[in-house]
């Protein structure tokens, strides 16, 4: 009930902040950077590691999840999970909030760039014509699970399935305006990116929506999650897509909402939490593992979020990090308690911050969870492979 009663008071704090009547449109400078931002890269960002490619790895990258990759979906939403709104954006390229639930990039910004490829834009952002999604396309949205009604109580959402929808429907549209041929081999040679499932723990399995931890158990329900993810790729998979990156969970067990909520005395991490991510995150490796047997012309890896996080965690001085519980933008302990709701309530600095709200890394971890996926930069933490060994092999 605890849980319950503090979302009700977020809603109520932001539905006059966040909760517009008509979607805005991402700002013009974004739409600029899409056709330069691998020329621009380097000099927006010295600090990161990201090295443009040419010609692209790949000929288009393809993002399906939630708010960890939600680019804008959610600004043409009637929904309360939107990041339209400053701080989130100030770090960002253009300086300006996009849609990205944090102060600057997202991980498959940086992918984007790994691969030769501008930041992909988002699916509701477009007009619809081919030349938008051509060099991919991105459907996440904030608040989604892989569970239809995860994250409701928040307003409007794209499921994980309504998103494997409108990835059906872009490829309806390649094939009528490529050719079938064409299409299928644009979609065989092209990356997905599949980043979802923390909200099934947070709007749904640690609130015990209808009833849920009576009737499963934390194993049975991580089980059914993977299988149907499991699912999901199989459609895929019929529909001629050949390379997949699934992102595990994050410790959210860690977060400050949850330090804040359990009253973690010296920013502990919520050990009950992060046991449940950890399993989820096992369970998703080897059903992943058992699927590649059955398809062996696909090429899937799972990247361990948690286990990429916890290493910074446990090792943030290296990492260039002071603040480990607190978040940059919120209030309460821990500035866990309230969400971000504007410039006055985030700290100056987000760069030496883990967090930058009560969910969300700052985009400083999120370059680091990139360089891991693309080359295992910092550490291990995909598997069988890492995004550029995969593509390497498949160039052989």
């Amino acid at each position: 009930m605890l849980i319950n009663s503090d979302i009700f008071l977020h809603c109520i704090l932001i539905s006059t902040m966040f909760l517009q009547p008509k979607a805005q449109k991402q700002p013009q400078e974004l739409d600029d950077l899409l056709s330069d931002s691998i020329a621009k890269a380097a000099p927006l960002f010295p600090q990161s590691s990201v090295s443009p490619l040419f010609p692209p790895l790949v000929p288009a990258f393809f993002i399906i999840g939630d708010s960890s990759v939600d680019c804008g979906n959610n600004n043409f939403l009637g929904t309360l999970a939107r990041a339209d709104r400053l701080p989130y954006g100030r770090d960002f390229d253009t300086h300006q909030p996009t849609g990205r639930f944090c102060n600057g990039r997202i991980p498959v910004d940086y992918l984007a760039l790994r691969l030769g490829l501008p930041f992909v834009p988002s699916y509701l952002g477009q007009s619809g014509m081919v030349e938008d999604v051509i060099r991919g396309v991105n459907y996440a949205s904030a608040g989604a699970g892989i569970i239809f009604s995860s994250g409701s109580e928040l307003g409007q959402h794209i499921s994980f399935t309504q998103q494997i929808e409108q990835v059906t429907d872009t490829f309806q549209q390649f094939i009528l305006s490529l050719g079938e041929a064409a299409a299928t081999d644009l979609i065989s040679n092209s990356l997905f990116y599949i980043s979802i499932g923390i909200n099934d723990y947070i709007h749904y399995y640690l609130l015990n929506m209808s009833n849920v931890q009576n009737l499963y158990l934390p194993w049975n329900f991580n089980q059914f999650l993977a299988t149907t993810v499991k699912q999901e790729i199989m459609n895929l998979y019929n529909a001629n897509v050949r390379k997949v990156v699934v992102m595990g969970l994050a410790p959210i067990g860690c977060a400050p909402y949850y330090l804040w909520l359990y009253g973690s005395q010296n920013g502990e991490c919520v050990k009950e939490i992060n046991d449940m991510i950890m399993e989820f995150n096992f369970v998703m490796r080897y059903t992943l593992e058992e699927l590649g047997e059955e398809l062996p012309d696909a090429n899937i890896i799972f990247c361990d979020v948690f286990q990429g996080s916890m290493d910074i965690l446990k090792n943030y001085k290296s990492y260039g990090f002071n603040v480990t519980a607190e978040a940059c933008c919120g209030l309460g302990r821990y500035r866990g308690w309230i969400i971000c709701l504007s410039p006055e309530m985030a700290c100056s600095n987000a760069s030496n911050h883990i967090w930058w709200d009560q969910f969300h890394p700052t985009d400083a971890v999120n370059a680091i969870l990139a360089d891991n996926v693309w080359s295992s930069l910092h550490t291990e933490m995909c598997y069988p492979s890492n995004l550029q060994e995969m593509l390497a092999a498949k160039a052989r």
